[in-house]
């Protein structure tokens, strides 16, 4: 398969959106990648529920994580956002992956961790248009479209984005 060996990362806190989160696991483990589900260490338990109730199980904690070991991570959006943002494991995590020159992609209210991250000044991104003076004030490059690739960021801004964000986020990883 096209990511055998891989090593992907999607993160989930309560409240996470359900599509944004499966979507991408799902996507990723059919071409072969490795997916760890990671909450934010500000999460209790080993399970978060997204928006819509679905139960995730949670592999791992950011303070347990080491990017050397992974290849890139996906952050869902929702209001999860807003718990990963406030965890500073997570954001380390972001910041080394970016640093490092992985895959880092977020969709719709991802962009938040993206932006506590300090990664997206002068980057050329998308969102969710609620938090797009969010990523300008971060000083992004916000774009209302269907996903934008800049290096080695891929972003999107809805569920709708999904099949077009999943197939860069493939291409960058093949």
């Amino acid at each position: 398969m096209k990511l055998n060996g891989k090593k992907i990362i999607v993160f989930v806190a309560n409240d996470y959106e359900d599509l944004e989160a499966w979507y991408p696991i799902l996507r990723l483990k059919e071409a072969g990648a490795e997916v760890t589900v990671v909450a934010s260490d500000n999460v209790e338990g080993m399970n978060c529920k997204s928006k819509h109730g679905y139960e995730i199980a949670v592999e791992e904690k950011a303070a347990n994580i080491e990017t050397k070991n992974f290849d890139g991570a996906v952050i869902p959006g929702g209001w999860a956002p807003d718990t990963l943002r406030q965890c500073k494991n997570t954001l380390r995590i972001v910041k080394e992956l970016m640093e490092n020159e992985k895959l880092v992609a977020s969709i719709c209210h991802g962009g938040w961790v993206l932006a506590s991250a300090d990664v997206i000044k002068y980057k050329k991104l998308t969102s969710t248009s609620a938090i797009k003076d969010d990523m300008k004030h971060a000083g992004a490059d916000w774009v209302d479209e269907e996903v934008v690739v800049d290096d080695n960021l891929i972003t999107s801004r809805k569920p709708a984005d999904l099949p077009a964000f999943m197939t860069e986020i493939i291409k960058a990883l093949s």
